[in-house]
């Protein structure tokens, strides 16, 4: 009797999954196309695969150059990204103009800061005999082309006076614009040499050849 109940519920267990197969069956025949394949379930949209951010990108952007193998290639792609002639020569007009007005972010790195800024206003405040340096430098140049030993003699002692002279007002103007400066700014650390001997390079300059321009006139208490 126990084989005759347990036959008959594995016949109930296997009626139960063949109805659940013919359900099954029968949907998959409902979605089934005139030729009996399966139809893939999709959803109302734009008609096409959303491309990949990368791809988007790349096709935007487009490939990137290849670069130069040969140093004729490099010198080709250096003249094509080049600027025009026209726009170096704005750009060295625009330098040098900020340098005349002593902006800082142009200048040379010896003529930077406030300090080096007020011993060029000392030095411009008031003549110095220092700025015959450059005719002086001409005129023993013409002495020497000049084949006569008279002029030659009065130029040559002419010029060891001068020098004598302008070793003396620079040696003079060095300790009066390290003794300013060091008054002005008690708490920068300001060296003797280098500061004299810029004051000393900034005098022997013409006036209208000086970088930066003069912001002082002469005569003014500085």
């Amino acid at each position: 009797m126990r084989f005759l109940r347990r036959s008959e519920s594995s016949d109930q267990a296997g009626q139960s999954a063949a109805g659940s197969s013919a359900v099954a069956d029968a949907e998959g025949t409902e979605d089934a196309g005139t030729d009996g394949r399966p139809r893939a379930h999709t959803t109302a949209g734009k008609g096409r695969a959303t491309p990949k951010r990368r791809d988007a990108e790349g096709k935007r952007r487009g490939p990137a150059p290849p670069p130069p193998r040969t140093q004729r290639e490099a010198a080709k792609l250096a003249k094509a990204n080049r600027p025009s002639k026209e726009e170096r020569r704005a750009k060295s007009l625009e330098r040098r103009r900020r340098m005349d007005a002593g902006d800082d972010r142009v200048l040379l790195p010896r003529d930077r800061g406030k300090v080096r800024a007020h011993v060029r206003d000392i030095v411009d405040s008031r003549p110095h005999v220092i700025g015959l340096f450059l005719p002086l430098a001409a005129l023993v140049l013409v002495a020497a082309l000049i084949q006569n030993p008279v002029l030659q003699q009065y130029v040559t002692l002419f010029t060891f006076l001068m020098l004598a002279v302008m070793v003396i007002e620079g040696t003079m103007l060095g300790v009066q614009v390290l003794r300013k400066a060091r008054a002005k700014f008690p708490d920068e650390e300001i060296k003797g040499l280098p500061t004299g001997w810029y004051a000393f390079s900034r005098a022997t300059q013409p006036r209208r050849m000086r970088v930066p321009k003069p912001r002082v006139k002469r005569g003014d208490n500085v």
